[in-house]
């Protein structure tokens, strides 16, 4: 398929620029993918579409704030970071600008000094390899001098950070957040749970390769950059259980979905591992594991939007969103939500 046939047009307006109040008050199409039939709800109104013996897979990785303001060591010169994956030993991945700042053999200083970053080679797509200097704890810095890295289409300041974690968050090392989930309280996951549905949690740190832009006309020669996941022995347990008592696997989010699709098995199991994933899914993909998807609403021509076209179809995909944007949905990381079943 071409890269073209997932475009749409989608007006500047409905681009939600801050997450609605309270968190589940946020819109809800549900999506029949056999039939391509639609309705709209409201997200607190999930539970209507769940049974007992279902389970639902969330993504509890938190979002660090991972960009970062600093300067040279020597001459000053402003420099940007934006942490990408973990290399081990305090080295990461990331992305710098301007580049002239951030050469091989460049200090880089952030916090007046709490943090050093010594730049150690380019990686690809022209990114850093850095190491880290520090007292303490890493993490614990971050948080007092790094900020949200919120997507580039959203201009308005956030006030209270969050709002851009999941109210399950709990494993750092995102660059972004697995959006779907942001939709929930925890009122919410406790009605489900009631209901006799199962919860389980997966982690997919979110890198920025899952929004790199496809810039290829064949879809099919897209690559992915890889994404460090992790698969607990209870959720691969609940997942084998359900899926064995003829309950439906729920996976909120496109990072939950590309876990469960990374570790099936042909014949619908899963086992507990980690390890890395490019997986790409895009229309032909035979699923293995997931019967449900709870996804917000995608960038044109992403490979989100792609992932979303392979398990609801691609008609039914473009014909829903048409439908959200004539009905003046609110779109991307806080926007609405698709419960697609």
């Amino acid at each position: 398929m071409k890269r073209s046939e997932f475009y749409y047009d989608l007006p500047q307006e409905l681009i939600a620029q801050v997450p609605i109040e309270p968190r589940d008050k946020s819109r809800l199409l549900v999506m029949d993918r056999k039939t391509g039939n639609y309705k709209d709800d409201i997200f607190h109104n999930l539970t209507d579409y769940f049974r007992p013996g279902d389970c639902l897979i969330l993504n509890d990785s938190r979002v660090l704030p991972a960009r970062l303001y600093g300067n040279k060591k020597i001459s000053g010169g402003a420099v940007e970071l934006l942490l990408l994956n973990p290399k081990g030993k305090d080295r990461w991945e990331v992305l710098a600008g301007p580049g002239k700042n951030a050469k091989p053999g460049n200090r880089l200083v952030f916090g007046g000094g709490l943090l050093e970053a010594e730049v150690l080679e380019l990686a690809e797509e022209g990114n850093r390899l850095v190491k880290f200097h520090y007292e303490g704890n890493f993490y614990a810095l971050l948080e007092k001098i790094g900020e949200m890295p919120l997507p580039h289409y959203i201009t308005t300041h956030l006030k209270n950070s969050e709002r851009y974690q999941t109210v399950y968050s709990h494993q750092p090392g995102s660059a972004a957040a697995p959006t779907a989930g942001l939709h929930f309280t925890p009122e919410l996951l406790s009605d489900i749970s009631r209901m006799g549905v199962g919860i389980g949690f997966v982690t997919l740190h979110v890198g920025l390769g899952t929004f790199r832009p496809v810039k290829v006309d064949d879809i099919t020669q897209h690559h992915m950059h890889a994404e460090h996941y992790e698969m607990p022995k209870e959720t691969a347990e609940l997942i084998n259980k359900t899926r064995e008592s003829g309950g439906r696997v729920i996976a909120v989010g496109t990072t939950s979905c590309r876990t469960l699709e990374s570790v099936g098995l042909t014949g619908g199991r899963v086992l507990p591992t980690e390890g890395w994933t490019s997986i790409f899914i895009y229309p032909g993909y035979q699923f293995k594991i997931i019967d449900g998807l709870i996804t917000n609403y995608h960038l044109p021509e992403s490979t989100l939007i792609m992932l979303v076209s392979a398990f609801a179809g691609y008609n039914n995909t473009m014909a829903a969103y048409s439908h959200a944007v004539k009905e003046r949905y609110r779109f991307f990381s806080f926007g609405d939500a698709m419960m697609i079943i």
